[in-house]
């Protein structure tokens, strides 16, 4: 027996690709006071989904933390900056928005800048309200310029994050890890201890016979959920109800030119399509419902879409969006996809176990975690999964759209009362509703919710004591600023050239 204070002296990852070498690099990391070992078992006979190229910008604060040099990361992992996410198609074929990161103009003596643009949104000369967003003016102009800290600049509010290889990112943070202590162990996992009287992991057997044994477990196998799943049995809560695609094919294409500093997520009849731009190619794919359309069509639905000649052969997976009942069971705690997936429409995958990492350090347990410590991580964990599923959800159940049996059942479907709240409340009058976990700020919810026609019936009154000349004359001399230094910056393809351009692939190999 333990005692209730005896430390955690091994930490087993099950799994690598993204979510296992983030989890390695970021506890070999933090976690190594000396005694403590790192083991990481993983096939190579078991792919990785790989698919997720596209990040949100703490993302960049994560690899900060592991003491990553940015330039060096991109050339190793032939990243590009991401800006934003422009949407086709979501709330009228035709119709396009963009979702960029960072702010929307200056709050106005501490009302929300979103206020006033609503509340003089019909005037001339107002325009879209992503005209007052930095981010937005690069995007327009394929540019990228580093944040400035000068507060008098406009792009001291400059926010990005990263399209990147993830299967690079994988290698990048393999090398750093085994640098740091973690032993990587190759072998294919045919069966779990477990001890007899808790039913806590104790070690993993593997088919040669070896036996990798641990005090805490870090699930990282995927969407097989080795430990939570299949071998601790925790159920899995499906939300296909209000997330009915479950199908996805990735095809990558040829480098795209001029170099966008965003991602593109075009609606498609039963779906919708991502355009990815790395440094060497672009990554594309079709996420869909396979309820109203077949494999082959979705394929061909996305070559039909190409904007370069493909460079690579499809790959076609399956998928239920939703959530482990718990996150952290006994000793095993869960991370992406073997916790949970929801579909990639905000990029929030490497997210996820971004955040599924921070609350461990929070929470880092004893060989004998307590209960409290556990419910703890689970409540918060669901949480993040429930606010993020529900800004997906917003996505599919703000449309017009009515021209196919798929947009007319998710712009009919029932959605989570916790969505349903939001959007009243910003109808009513342009209000947010955040919570203190919530993944997505104020900016986010705002351009999302205007991009899809959800236009608020009024305005905060605060905005009427104000004087509207003064108000206006400000915002106009805003968006002039932000399109004067948009176009004074480089564009993104001249920017990667000069500071962090990947080797050029050798002949004949995939980039």
């Amino acid at each position: 027996m333990t005692s209730p204070h005896d430390p955690v002296r091994s930490i087993v990852i099950v799994g690598g690709g993204t979510a296992g070498w983030m989890a390695a690099a970021a506890v070999s990391r933090f976690l190594n006071n000396g005694q403590r070992q790192f083991t990481l078992v993983e096939s190579d006979t078991i792919g990785t989904i790989g698919v997720g190229e596209a990040t949100i910008p703490p993302i960049v604060n994560f690899n900060r933390m592991l003491g990553i040099e940015e330039n060096d990361f991109m050339r190793a992992t032939q990243a590009t900056f991401k800006l934003g996410i422009e949407f086709v198609d979501w709330y009228r074929r035709g119709k396009r928005y963009l979702h960029p990161f960072g702010e929307l103009g200056h709050d106005f003596e501490g009302v929300a800048f979103h206020q006033f643009w609503s509340a003089y949104r019909d005037q001339a000369d107002v325009g879209a309200i992503t005209d007052y967003s930095i981010t937005a003016a690069a995007c327009y102009a394929n540019a990228y310029a580093p944040a400035e800290r000068d507060p008098r600049s406009p792009l001291r509010q400059m926010t990005h994050a990263y399209h990147f290889d993830a299967t690079l990112y994988a290698a990048y943070l393999r090398r750093r890890s085994e640098v740091q202590g973690v032993t990587r162990v190759e072998g294919r996992i045919v069966d779990v201890e477990q001890d007899g009287e808790s039913g806590f992991v104790t070690a993993l057997l593997l088919e040669d016979g070896r036996r990798v044994e641990g005090d805490l477990f870090l699930d990282c196998s995927g969407f097989r959920s080795l430990l939570l799943g299949k071998t601790l049995d925790v159920a899995y809560r499906d939300w296909s109800r209000w997330l009915p695609c479950d199908r996805a094919v990735a095809l990558p294409g040829e480098r795209l030119s001029p170099l966008p500093p965003y991602t593109r997520a075009t609606a498609d009849s039963a779906g919708w399509r991502w355009r990815i731009p790395l440094q060497h190619r672009t990554g594309n794919g079709h996420v869909y419902s396979s309820a109203y359309m077949d494999a082959n069509m979705a394929e061909q639905a996305l070559r039909d879409g190409l904007e370069t000649p493909p460079a690579g052969e499809a790959r076609h997976l399956g998928f239920t969006t939703g959530v482990r009942e718990r996150f952290w069971e006994k000793n095993v705690i869960a991370l992406g996809l073997s916790g949970g997936f929801i579909e990639p429409l905000e990029s929030t995958s490497i997210h996820l176990i971004q955040t599924g990492i921070s609350k461990l350090f929070w929470l880092f347990p004893d060989r004998r975690p307590s209960a409290v410590e556990r419910r703890e991580y689970n409540r918060l964990m669901t949480e993040q999964y429930e606010y993020i599923r529900d800004f997906i959800v917003l996505h599919y159940k703000a449309t017009a759209r009515d021209d196919t049996p798929f947009w007319n059942h998710v712009r009919t479907m029932d959605v989570p009362d916790s969505l349903a709240h939001k959007i009243d409340l910003f109808r009513e009058k342009g209000r947010v509703l955040r919570y203190d976990h919530d993944l997505f700020g104020v900016p986010s919810w705002v351009a999302v919710m205007l991009g899809q026609h959800v236009l608020p019936h009024g305005h905060d009154p605060l905005v009427d004591s104000m004087d509207p000349a003064r108000v206006q004359q400000t915002m106009q001399r805003m968006r002039a600023t932000l399109t004067a230094t948009a176009a004074r910056i480089p564009s993104h393809a001249d920017y990667i050239a000069a500071h962090c351009a990947a080797p050029a692939p050798k002949a004949g190999t995939m980039p």
